[in-house]
């Protein structure tokens, strides 16, 4: 087998003898590059954010910016990394670079280096077209203040610098190639489809299986867990397809949230209400709606929007694929019915969507934080009467939640006060709220009920969408 390698600014660095547990970060700083910072080692605070080539839903290349304390080391093998040591010089700094000093960007510097990472990626993004909170949003700054920040943000061109940077993106993306990595006795591995997927598990029964990493990578940098065996599911190309046609949408359990927000959150605009408060782009330029449903937390922010768009799993194992209704997935807290060796494939969203959704999320933060309450409704209307009606929670339960006393209690009738009444009255039995230190459990039924009451408000007359 060759030499295992990642390229960084340019660069080529062996992975040969890297513990599969490394982190992108710590292998980064390891040689050197000590720009990017540990912060918080969970991925909410950008210091250590770099900058990856990948293959975009169009099949181009483009500059992603990811927290690379999630990432680890072993699984940019064969990808191009640029830290913000390799995009400029001290004699030649790069426009971004440029733009933080004059606007006066940095004061202590800590996380400039992870600013700059974001900016640039920013910078060269296809469809720029102006200043975009969101390309800084998952970066925090403890000193200088945003504004300066945002200034020197603002302060660049739309279009692109045309240089080296530009023109890499002429040229495809690295392909994720198969990976088999072993240091002493800890094995990682990146199959490249399905069957090799399968292959693996079969030999690796008790691996821990790897997708975006946004959240496994936490057990490694809060938990100091260390595994024998991962897989990263990043290189199946079944994985990352993202499909439609007339009776569905079929999202692969692997395609990055990044991508799916650009391909559908326009067509379904509750999906494009849910990534806004979906974390960071560093998360969701990483992040899977599979990773995010086989974690099974009660409080993971995409599964009431998919339970109120009725959506549907393909799972797959090496014996063959079952589809099953995201309503009977979760049998228990962080449970699923996922059998051994079985993962899930894609996510299936039924047509024809419906014409009334919403998703609301409660939270201390308005941006970047978990929820204490999330909820997502959809209803369809004929004649002001509700046709179909699926009402899901999350954060109320060990699992997220249908609340189908509700729905039954809606479908048939008007859709006016005197029903709302009747649907909050259902809800009394939905659920189990908790008191934890994020809210109370007799807070978190008020907002059972707050949340349905808002969802009605806001759906009336002149005000549906």
């Amino acid at each position: 087998m060759s030499e295992l390698y990642v390229q960084v600014n340019g660069r080529r660095h062996s992975l040969e003898g890297v513990d599969p547990n490394t982190s992108l970060l710590w292998f980064l700083r390891g040689r050197g590059l000590t720009g990017a910072k540990e912060g918080c080692a969970e991925g909410e605070c950008g210091a250590c954010a770099v900058v990856l080539v990948r293959t975009d839903e169009r099949n181009q290349a483009r500059y992603e910016a990811v927290n690379s304390c999630l990432v680890l080391a072993v699984a940019m093998a064969g990808q191009e990394v640029l830290t913000a040591e390799g995009m400029g010089r001290k004699d030649a700094l790069h426009p971004v670079q440029s733009a933080m000093v004059e606007q006066a960007g940095s004061q202590c510097g800590y996380c400039t280096p992870g600013f700059i990472a974001s900016m640039f990626a920013e910078v060269y993004r296809p469809e720029r077209d102006g200043y975009d909170p969101e390309s800084i949003g998952g970066n925090l700054c403890r000193c200088t203040g945003y504004r300066p920040i945002r200034d020197a943000m603002r302060s660049l061109p739309l279009a692109p610098p045309e240089d080296r940077f530009a023109e890499r993106l002429a040229q495809p993306a690295p392909p994720m190639a198969s990976v088999r990595h072993q240091h002493g006795d800890r094995r990682f591995y990146r199959p490249a489809d399905l069957d090799e997927l399968f292959a693996v598990l079969a030999d690796e029964p008790d691996a821990r299986l790897l997708a975006g990493g946004t959240d496994v990578a936490i057990e490694l940098t809060q938990r100091y867990e260390r595994h024998p065996c991962i897989v990263s599911l990043e290189g199946v190309a079944e994985l990352r397809s993202l499909d439609e046609d007339d009776e569905a949408v079929s999202i692969g359990a692997g395609v990055p949230l990044t991508q799916i927000e650009r391909r559908l959150g326009e067509k379904l605009p509750v999906l494009h209400t849910l990534f806004n408060l979906f974390s960071s782009r560093l998360i969701r330029n990483r992040a899977t709606l599979g990773g995010n449903l086989v974690n099974a937390s009660p409080i993971g922010d995409s599964p009431p929007v998919l339970l109120a768009l009725g959506a549907e799993l393909v799972l797959a194992k090496r014996e063959g694929e079952r589809t099953v209704p995201l309503d009977g997935f979760f049998t228990g807290y962080r449970q699923t019915i996922l059998a051994p060796q079985e993962i899930v494939r894609a996510v299936r969203l039924p047509k024809p969507f419906p014409t009334i959704a919403r998703f609301f999320k409660v939270s201390k933060r308005e941006m970047d934080d978990i929820s204490t309450v999330a909820a997502a409704f959809a209803i369809e209307l004929d004649g002001g009467v509700v046709k179909t009606a699926r009402l899901a929670y999350g954060g109320v339960a060990a699992t997220p939640i249908r609340a189908h006393e509700a729905e039954k209690a809606l479908v048939g009738s008007p859709w006016t006060e005197a029903s709302l009444r009747t649907a909050v009255a259902a809800l009394e039995k939905a659920g189990t709220p908790m008191t934890d230190h994020r809210g109370s459990a007799a807070y978190r039924r008020a907002m059972i009920t707050r949340l349905l009451e808002r969802f009605f408000h806001e759906t009336q007359e002149g005000h549906a969408a």
